[in-house]
């Protein structure tokens, strides 16, 4: 990575110090303040780093200089300084770098986790189950609030589909990298001979969009009504309360039956709704800019995965960037799993910094 210049640097301070300048003028509008300080939040952190970069710079050039002092005591003091610094300035260089890197912009958003059982039946769905009990005490121990806005329990325990939206600081920016197919290796109870079996559920983690992001026309809507059922067939209540939402433009359907109340899943499924087609101009967004991909999440085949968790090893390795951790009950219990989750930002932030010289 080449060294940021310092014309740069000055940019930097220069725009902050501008945005300073500007919410201090008289008069200043409500709505222009708010902007104001919406842009000054994002810069002043990238300011400071700047900053420290400037001054271990200056101070690297006149401890440079005192390096040719007629004193033996100054050089040697010069030196080992110099030392010092030399070995900081790659860091706050490193810091600096990071960021300056496009932000996605919906990092700071909550997020809808979708988790769904694939190959593998009713070990699958056990498995989908896991996964999301994973993600629940994760979520507690980031201090973010899960909340199930629609599931489908399996005859045999878990989930063969299980929607939450998660709440809280940097949401997206953690679990988006958890979306993909997850593979568990592990003798299913059921298994007499101790077979080991593979199965393996999808999970997709999607931005949630805000009523600005996502105008819909109610003439775009089929809503359907229809009585709900529960498990075995039995009716959980005797009004018809479930709603099925079609986006005809898209041919999106999302079915939400988990209320008592007609409203209450009508809003659900409207929140679901505007989650995925947000997501849809998202990846068209990023098609353009980046020419077509596959999408993260694939059919659910064994396959096609990003991680896998080995019982009989107790090991999970995500595959993406070759990391083995024999932590699987700790990742499993949410507590290990922010190891995975650092790492796996660690080598996007790294990749991303190697482009960096096309961005300056």
């Amino acid at each position: 990575m080449s060294s940021i210049s310092g014309q740069r640097i000055a940019a930097i301070e220069a725009r902050r110090d501008e945005l300073q300048n500007a919410m201090s003028a008289p008069n200043l509008p409500p709505d222009q303040f708010v902007q104001l300080s919406k842009d000054y939040a994002e810069i002043e952190p990238v300011a400071a780093a700047a900053r420290e970069v400037r001054r271990l710079r200056a101070e690297i050039v006149v401890l440079d200089e005192m390096l040719s002092d007629p004193s033996p005591d100054i050089r040697e003091m010069a030196a080992e300084e110099m030392a010092d610094l030399q070995a900081r300035l790659p860091e706050a260089e490193r810091a600096l770098a990071l960021r300056l890197l496009p932000r996605d912009a919906a990092d700071d958003r909550a997020a809808m986790l979708e988790i769904r059982a694939g190959t593998g039946g009713d070990e699958a769905a056990l498995f989908a189950g896991d996964l999301l009990r994973m993600y629940q005490r994760y979520a507690e121990e980031q201090g973010w609030r899960l909340e199930i806005i629609s599931a489908s329990p399996s005859d045999v325990g878990g989930f063969k589909e299980v929607v939450a939206s998660v709440a809280g600081k940097g949401v997206f920016a953690k679990l988006k990298f958890e979306s993909g197919v997850h593979r568990v290796q592990r003798v299913p109870a059921t298994e007499s001979s101790g077979r080991i079996h593979t199965s393996a559920a999808t999970v997709a983690v999607l931005p949630e969009a805000e009523d600005v992001d996502v105008q819909i026309d109610d003439r775009d809507l089929r809503i359907d009504v229809y009585r709900s059922s529960g498990p075995g067939g039995q009716s959980v209540n005797t009004t018809d309360s479930a709603v099925r939402i079609t986006h005809l433009p898209t041919g999106l359907v999302v079915i939400q039956q988990d209320e008592k109340s007609q409203h209450k899943n009508k809003a659900k499924a409207l929140k679901v709704l505007r989650t995925r087609l947000y997501e849809l101009e998202r990846s068209r967004l990023a098609d353009e800019r980046a020419g077509a991909r596959k999408s993260m999440v694939g059919s659910g085949d064994r396959s096609e995965r990003i991680r896998t968790y080995n019982f009989p090893q107790g090991r999970v390795t995500d595959h993406r960037i070759n990391l083995t951790l024999h932590r699987l009950d700790e990742i499993l219990a949410g507590s290990g799993l922010d190891e995975l989750v650092s790492a796996l930002i660690a080598e996007d932030e790294a990749e991303r910094l190697a482009t960096l010289d096309e961005i300056a």
